[in-house]
């Protein structure tokens, strides 16, 4: 047999590589229709919400103020007091649940107490929100003096999302080789410092990541907001950036689209809709700003 025939036979396919290819394609072809249903239910609902909404849809409907009972005019008001809410809960809830997981993370030995804590974190993210709600009226409106106000509210909201915060910020914490700590400490580096120039750094686009998911949870809550600081309906400024106080009362995008939707009679169809493609608009526009951060810091990173 020749050399050319021994290299020919050595080369051509088996029965085995066959069978791993095929294996191959049909498990792309499977996570492909996983990705393909996770997906295309989301541009089907935004694609219906944005035909439905068009008619009303335009930079005048964001801008201007409610008139004639809400049938009439825009979401200005609930618009600005929706980007109130979740900046403010986001600027509270942020520090403390990194800090959280900073200690849970870096500072804890494991023990009875740590248990316990970690234990209350995951059973407070799986409390539901109309809980959070009620917590929010007795602990910030009533025990605090704050009434009903854009404070009370943000701070039931930064509650809320805590657990999400300290859960995604400690995994991110955890996936930093604990190499890069030895070598600091072996090099006499404190472990504060450590933390603030090694690990921080090295993990900031997870702790981002739970920023996001915060977010998108801030915007689309109505209980909670309901019960602690948002109204039907309040007079505001048109374009006015600074219409609400800390103190104040503040209407919600969220609030007005349950309140237009089931209490109003007579409302244009595509207003409720419009309403829902600006709610979606903010979550979208938050979520972009923070995944921007993420990207970026992300090529930052040293490994």
């Amino acid at each position: 047999m020749s050399a050319e025939t021994v290299n020919a036979a050595r080369f051509t396919e088996t029965a085995f590589v066959r069978r791993k290819q095929r294996n191959e394609v049909v498990a792309k072809a499977v996570f492909l229709l996983m990705t393909l249903a996770m997906v295309l239910p989301l541009l089907l609902i935004v694609g219906f919400l944005v035909y439905k909404a068009w008619p009303a849809l335009s930079v005048g409907f964001f801008l201007d103020l409610p008139r004639n009972g809400m049938r009439e005019g825009g979401i200005w008001p609930a618009f600005l007091g929706t980007i109130y809410l979740v900046v403010i809960s986001l600027v509270l809830a942020a520090p403390i649940g990194v800090m959280a997981a900073i200690y849970l993370n870096e500072y804890a030995k494991e023990s009875w107490f740590t248990r316990i804590i970690h234990l209350a974190v995951i059973n407070l993210a799986g409390v539901p929100s109309i809980v959070h709600a009620l917590f929010g009226l007795g602990a910030f409106v009533l025990f605090a003096g704050l009434g009903r106000s854009v404070l009370a509210a943000s701070l039931t909201l930064a509650v809320m999302t805590l657990p999400v915060i300290i859960a995604s910020t400690k995994e991110a914490l955890s996936a930093v080789p604990v190499s890069f700590r030895e070598a600091c400490w072996n090099m006499g580096v404190s472990r504060w410092q450590t933390i603030w120039r090694i690990v921080l750094p090295n993990s900031i686009s997870g702790v981002l990541t739970g920023v996001i998911l915060q977010v998108s949870r801030a915007a689309g809550e109505t209980a909670p907001i309901m019960f602690t600081g948002v109204v039907f309906y309040r007079a505001v400024e048109k374009g006015d950036l600074f219409a609400y106080g800390l103190l104040d009362q503040c209407m919600a995008l969220a609030m007005h689209l349950y309140t237009i939707s089931t209490q109003v009679p007579g409302v244009p169809e595509a207003v409720p809709f419009a309403t829902a493609v600006a709610l979606l608009s903010v979550v979208l526009l938050l979520n972009a700003i923070s995944i921007g951060m993420r990207i970026y810091l992300r090529t930052c990173k040293k490994w």
